[in-house]
């Protein structure tokens, strides 16, 4: 049987933000200090309902407001701009550990290596 073949996304809609932060002359509003993240991957394979296996994994990534340069005011933020930022921080190589993450737990979903039953009384 084939390998599932997976695709990726962020979800990084969520953010906490100091309500202003001034550097120098110039005092920002809502200014991204931490992103809460969701990456979930979702197979070509689907289940006997008829749904694809998915798999996520979640957590929260700080962002520096040490030197701020290049503000995006926070209505003109995306989840684009932002799942930048988180992508950044975590880095290249532990994404794709997550990746790979996700990708194993897709599969343990399509075919198990272990149950969980109960007995009888």
């Amino acid at each position: 049987m084939a390998k599932s073949k997976n695709t990726y996304s962020w979800n990084c809609r969520t953010v906490d933000c100091y309500t202003s932060k001034k550097e120098g002359e110039e005092t920002y509003s809502d200014v991204v200090y931490n992103i809460h993240w969701r990456y979930t991957a979702t197979s070509d394979k689907v289940d006997s309902e008829g749904n694809p296996y998915v798999a996520t994994s979640i957590g929260t990534q700080s962002v520096s407001t040490e030197d701020i340069k290049d503000f995006i005011p926070f209505a003109d933020l995306t989840n684009t701009k932002v799942t930048e930022w988180c992508e950044t921080g975590i880095g290249e190589e532990q994404v794709a550990k997550m990746k790979e993450g996700l990708d194993a737990q897709i599969e343990e979903k399509i075919n198990p290596t272990h149950v969980t039953l109960q007995v009888s009384e």
